[in-house]
């Protein structure tokens, strides 16, 4: 058919670059909005299901100050139609954001399509999460008003509704809560891509939850992962401190150590996995007293385990979580001083200490088979680097700090491991804290450095060859980046 209108109204909302698009169904059937600079359009949202009447889609993806020309089409059993030719006028980029943004493409090269989802460090000139495109242009940004509170919106999560889900918590887990206080602000938020809060759980809300269920468990901040699981459950990482008499010692310390947490859809804890009933706080490679510094969960679906990334511990550990159903031991460890041994490429062992990774970021689990093929990519922050000649990072030259982005293949059965890839950085790359690692679907790694020299950062998606190239780049000045991940959209099921 050709354009129709129904009573449509395109308005502004919070988010000076998102549109609130309503437009009346005729009948049962779908909805989405195409929209672009001109009548071309280009981008799509995701289609919605309606049963007729009027159907609301948040329009985002759109540079600032511009004016986009946007329809809705509407999809039921005679066929498609179109609505009538829209318009509407973005605003401007918070004044907040004062980092810039560049991007470069190699030549001839082509990146992976979609488009930069970066998690920015509430004390840089990125203070919030920021969507780009592949040219750098912000398209999409979240200034929770929560800032002043100096909490960071930790790693966003598209949901398959379309949502994103976060935890806003305190940048740094190194300061004991219980002798410093942590900011008011600690809390599980999934928003609308207008910045509107769906629903939240602050630190509060699960102490009280867990304390109504029996728990004995006082838990200090949300940290650093919230991850969704298929059956629309949340597993979140928190803190939480004991105090304790230490081997040697005579007086209790004070330690810091993580919880992870079970969510059921409504919120409710219904599992939990706790560092110091798996581990001996005796062993304390670095940071301590802040003891284990959680900073990742993966979900392993092939067994229905959970990866869990401890960067004081310089491990990766596999629990067996079971859906909900496991005990809570602990698998394997994997890292220096670990269950696995580490091979060279022609499947000798690799003796010398500094191949292992050392304080690492977002460990994820990438392939099927969590028997005898399991491929986890990781930021290889290399702080703690140990080398055969004793020698370790930090050094006060920092001769022996170096970040590398290894993919690791284990065999449980055997206990080995055995780098796929494995590109170390040269020495001005190096990212003490942050950062990302992952495997594109054409095949290329993309990892994200988080805080380099000053306040800086910088993404990278480069060929998955011993040698590898760059393909695709983005330089952040001012602006710290927890996580930078390519998506396809803003919009989930829709590639741009």
């Amino acid at each position: 058919m050709g354009a129709v209108t129904h009573s449509t109204t395109v308005a502004v909302t919070d988010n000076p670059q998102v549109a609130r698009y309503t437009y009346n169904a005729p009948s049962a059937g779908t909805v989405a909005v195409q929209f672009g600079t001109d009548t071309s359009y280009g981008r799509s949202t995701s289609a919605v299901t309606t049963s007729g009447g009027a159907v609301t889609i948040l329009v985002a993806g759109m540079l600032a100050q511009t004016t986009y020309h946007m329809q809705a089409v509407f999809t039921g059993t005679s066929g498609q139609m179109k609505d009538a030719d829209q318009t509407f006028t973005t605003g401007c980029v918070p004044c907040k954001f004062t980092g810039a943004i560049t991007t470069q493409t190699a030549s001839g090269a082509t990146p992976q399509p979609g488009i930069e989802m970066l998690d920015g460090i509430n004390d840089g000139g990125i203070p919030a999460p920021v969507a780009t495109d592949l040219a750098g242009n912000i398209i999409w940004t979240y200034m929770y008003p929560d800032q002043e509170e100096g909490v960071t919106a930790f790693p966003i999560r598209q949901l398959s509704n379309g949502d994103l889900l976060m935890l806003l918590a305190h940048n740094s887990s190194t300061l004991l809560t219980n002798s410093t206080g942590v900011d008011s602000v600690s809390e599980l938020r999934e928003i609308n891509l207008a910045g509107d809060v769906v629903r939240s759980l602050t630190i509060g809300d699960l102490n009280s939850r867990l304390a109504a269920k029996g728990s004995t468990l006082t838990l200090g901040a949300f940290s650093h992962e919230v991850s969704p699981l298929g059956n629309g459950h949340f597993i979140v990482d928190a803190t939480t401190e004991e105090s304790i008499v230490l081997s040697g010692t005579t007086s209790a310390t004070t330690v810091l150590g993580d919880v992870i947490v079970d969510l059921d859809t409504n919120l409710q804890p219904v599992w939990l996995w706790n560092t110091f009933d798996h581990l001996d706080v005796n062993r304390q490679p670095f940071g301590f007293p802040d003891w284990t510094h959680a900073n990742s969960l993966s979900y392993v679906p092939a067994d229905g385990s959970l990866l869990y990334s401890l960067r004081h511990q310089n491990w990766v550990l596999k629990i067996n979580y079971a859906d909900g159903n496991g005990n809570g031991a602990i698998q394997w460890k994997l890292g220096p001083g670990g269950d696995f041994t580490l091979l060279n490429s022609d499947g000798s062992p690799d003796t010398a200490p500094e191949d292992w990774f050392y304080s690492q970021h977002a460990a994820e689990y990438l392939s099927t088979d969590a028997q005898n093929n399991m491929q986890i990519a990781l930021m290889d922050n290399g702080d703690d680097r140990q080398f055969a000649s004793g020698a370790s990072c930090p050094v006060t030259a920092g001769n022996y700090c170096y970040t590398a982005i290894p993919i690791v293949q284990i065999n449980p059965d055997k206990l080995t491991a055995q780098y796929v890839f494995r590109q170390v950085l040269d020495p001005s790359l190096y990212s003490s804290w942050g950062g990302n690692t992952t495997v594109l679907s054409n095949g290329n790694v993309h990892y994200d450095l988080a805080g380099l020299t000053g306040t800086n950062a910088a993404v990278f998606e480069v060929t998955n060859q011993q040698s590898p190239q760059t393909v695709w780049s983005m330089s952040i000045t001012n602006g710290w980046i927890y996580r930078g991940e390519r998506w396809p959209s803003l919009y989930p099921g829709v590639q741009w």
